[in-house]
């Protein structure tokens, strides 16, 4: 939707330390590298609040001006959410482009949406962001007058191009709608077979798609920066008792994430408010470690998936020192946290062994013997159970083994089964 220039732009930071507010710097360097432009400097300061007008006061835009013209930079990136009124003001007053924190995770969305859903998402999610910044790029056109010879074609181009954002973003919903739909089909296809569903989740960079890769034998796109996947991929998972489940690997969350994309990205993040199971991985050596925990669960709470069951697992032991793969229990004796390394590979024993407990207390491996009459009970079994294996006997019945959760055990009112380990 929006032309890049094919050179790295060179940006000047903008860091202001606020009451209540606790962005970090590092996280938006990283945030600015991942979308393709060069920190130059940083300016920073302190405020108990924004000013209305430019955000930063006088002096410190003064300071700024300086140190855009010192080195040349041709955007200025904000550490924070902007008014459109604010960032206009910047724009004027500085002489060059402004983009607040909001609209550089859009950029980055829009560089790496690869699916036709995924740039639908990114495009509703922009269109809704630039609606309320379009007056800015429209101060030099003449507005509707009144009077005679004074009157306006009835419709000023700002109007226009409202309608017509308008218009593009019911488009979108539609398109989506379908997608929403298309999902909502698989889910339910899904849960007849019982097949258990695991949601990766967590802050972004985190490893989430190292693990993924290293869990399935997959090759999900993997790399040491801020958003690498926006797609969700889904793969089945074997456990050690030959069991399956579905595994799916989620767009990961930062701090202040728009709005319009958590709105946009609804369907994408359905797999994880839908899920059995979270998987919350966390970068054990990241200094602000709690706190992304904390963003995460936030945002879980915005899509309803703040009551899913969670196992957090923290990655990225081979980066810190004397810390082996390990489980950690709670008063109760409950398993709560694993601590693993994707990239090695290391503590997977550990954390399969930790699945496979959990389904393990709601499920029953059973052997079932059924004759040759008693093709729908196996039609039933195989719509409510986790299939193992089905063999043909001589005598035109059928053996076999399955998993099925305990409130599914009536079923086997009829079947001659006995329990295996």
């Amino acid at each position: 939707m929006f032309d890049r220039p094919k050179t790295g732009e060179q940006a000047v930071l903008v860091h202001m330390a606020l009451f209540k507010e606790n962005n970090d710097l590092n996280e938006l360097k990283e945030l600015v590298l991942s979308a393709g432009a060069q920190p130059l400097a940083v300016v920073s300061g302190r405020r108990n609040r924004p000013e209305p007008k430019y955000f930063i006061g006088t002096g410190k835009l003064e300071e700024l001006k300086n140190t855009i013209r010192q080195h040349e930079a041709n955007v200025v990136i904000f550490n924070h959410a902007l008014s459109p009124r604010q960032e206009r003001n910047l724009e004027e007053a500085l002489e060059t482009r402004v983009v607040d924190r909001q609209g550089l995770i859009l950029d980055i969305f829009a560089q790496r949406a690869k699916t036709h859903e995924g740039k639908l998402q990114v495009e509703l999610a922009q269109l809704q962001h630039l609606s309320t910044r379009l007056i800015r790029g429209w101060t030099h056109l003449e507005r509707q007058k009144g009077g005679l010879g004074l009157r306006g074609p009835g419709e000023t181009q700002l109007e226009t191009d409202r309608r017509l954002i308008r218009l593009r973003m019911r488009q979108i919903r539609g398109r989506l709608e379908k997608v929403i739909k298309q999902r909502h089909q698989g889910r339910i296809k899904r849960k007849r077979s019982e097949i258990p569903s695991v949601s990766l989740v967590g802050y972004t960079n985190a490893g989430k798609s190292t693990l993924f890769n290293a869990l399935v034998g997959s090759d999900v796109y993997a790399a040491d920066q801020l958003f690498a996947t926006l797609d969700p991929t889904l793969r089945r998972c074997s456990l050690p008792n030959d069991s399956e489940l579905i595994l799916a690997d989620t767009v990961g969350f930062i701090r202040q994430l728009p709005h319009e994309l958590v709105a946009a990205f609804r369907s994408t993040l359905q797999e994880a408010s839908e899920a059995d199971l979270l998987l919350h991985i966390v970068d054990c050596n990241a200094e602000n470690r709690d706190e992304t925990i904390d963003e995460v669960d936030d945002v879980l709470n915005q899509i309803g998936a703040g009551e899913i069951r969670q196992l957090q697992v923290f990655n990225k032991i081979d980066l810190a020192d004397n810390i082996e793969p390990r489980i950690d229990y709670d008063s109760d004796g409950v398993p709560f946290r694993v601590w693993v390394s994707a990239k090695e590979r290391r503590g997977f024993d550990l954390l399969l062994q930790v699945i496979e407990g959990i389904y393990a207390s709601n499920r029953i491996r059973k052997e079932c013997f059924l004759s040759s009459v008693q093709g729908g009970v196996r039609a039933s079994l195989y719509e409510h159970s986790q299939i193992i294996s089905d063999q043909v006997l001589d005598n035109g019945g059928w053996r076999i083994i399955i998993e099925i959760e305990k409130k599914h055990l009536g079923l086997l009112n009829t079947v001659n089964e006995k329990e295996i380990a």
